[in-house]
């Protein structure tokens, strides 16, 4: 949640920037030179809009996931440790720390994610010509 609160956060401020540069921008600029970069605002702030909707699209299906429920079989929620590394089984954030691990945070529609849905310990799968063995799925 904190890595999709700080992107949420991230994103907001480079919006609000974007739409004060364009008021900023209207104030001091004539003729084509205010069209074009008028423009170029606007097309800054709807990408960034977009972002914001995705991120808080990232924020929803966390919240859906439940963290203190476990399971042997591998699900949206799931913290998979294999022989090459730990997944965590929630959202496509990459790489990141939680306490002194680093666990690959992974979406279960990923092609990893696809492969570990449903797997339980001491199952096999092979990605780019890599072998995880499931250790354990908390």
């Amino acid at each position: 949640m904190e890595y999709v609160d700080e992107r949420i956060a991230s994103i907001e401020s480079a919006l609000s920037a974007s739409h004060d540069a364009s008021v900023d921008d209207t104030k001091s600029s004539a003729g084509d030179k205010y069209e074009t970069t008028r423009e170029m605002m606007q097309q800054e702030i709807s990408r960034n809009s977009l972002q914001l909707m995705e991120a808080k699209k990232l924020r929803i299906s966390m919240n859906k996931l439940s963290p203190d429920s476990t399971s042997p079989i591998v699900k949206p929620g799931s913290y998979v440790r294999t022989s090459n590394g730990d997944f965590y089984i929630s959202i496509s954030a990459g790489l990141i720390q939680i306490g002194e691990k680093f666990t690959y945070a992974v979406s279960h529609f990923s092609p990893i994610g696809k492969l570990l849905l449903g797997l339980q310990s001491g199952e096999t799968i092979t990605v780019n010509n890599q072998t995880y063995t499931i250790l354990s799925v908390i």
